[in-house]
C-alpha cells in the first residue's frame, strides 16, 4: 500500500504543476469522454460493471395495440439531461433538472410514485453512472498524455 501512496503523491504533484487552464482542459476532456461512455452503457441497457439492467415489469392494464415502447432511459442519456462539467480541480458527469430525482430513484432502487394519483412503486436498482476498470484506464491515459506534453 505504501508503494501506491508514493506513486499517488508523485502523480498529484505532477498534476498540480500543470497550469490551471491546462488542468481545466484535461478535466473537461475526461468529463466529455466519461459522459460518452456512460451514454453508451445506458444505450446498451447495462450497468457500469457490465451487468444488464433488470427488465421492466409487465403492465397488466390494457394498452393500445401496436404501441412501440422505447428502451429505458432513452431521453435521459441525451446531452440535455446528462451534463459533463469540469474545472481545474474536478470533472463531473451528472443529471440535471427534474430528471435528477428520477435518475436517483432508478440508480439506487428506491420507492417512488410514477404519477400523482398512483401508488408507490419499488424500483429495481439500475446503476446509471459509475466507473469500471476500462474507464479508469482511459482516464489514466488522458492524464499521462497531458503530463507528457508539458
Amino acid at each position: 500500500m505504501s508503494e501506491l501512496k508514493v506513486v499517488e503523491d508523485r502523480l498529484n504533484a505532477l498534476i498540480n504543476n500543470l497550469s490551471a487552464p491546462a488542468r481545466k482542459e484535461m478535466a473537461r476532456n475526461i468529463a466529455k469522454k466519461l459522459r460518452a461512455s456512460q451514454q453508451q452503457n445506458i444505450k446498451r441497457q447495462q450497468a457500469p460493471d457490465g451487468t444488464p439492467f433488470k427488465p421492466r415489469k409487465t403492465q397488466r392494464v390494457r394498452r393500445k395495440k401496436g404501441r412501440v415502447k422505447r428502451e429505458m432511459f432513452a431521453k435521459l442519456r441525451t446531452a440535455k439531461y446528462m451534463k459533463a462539467q469540469a474545472d481545474s480541480d474536478e470533472a463531473v458527469v451528472s443529471f440535471t433538472g427534474r430528471v435528477q430525482s428520477m435518475a436517483r430513484v432508478h440508480h439506487y432502487g428506491l420507492r417512488d410514485r410514477p404519477s400523482r394519483k398512483g401508488k408507490d412503486v419499488q424500483y429495481e436498482a439500475r446503476p446509471l453512472l459509475g466507473l469500471n476498470n476500462t474507464q479508469i484506464d482511459f482516464i489514466e491515459q488522458i492524464m499521462i498524455d497531458y503530463l507528457s506534453v508539458d
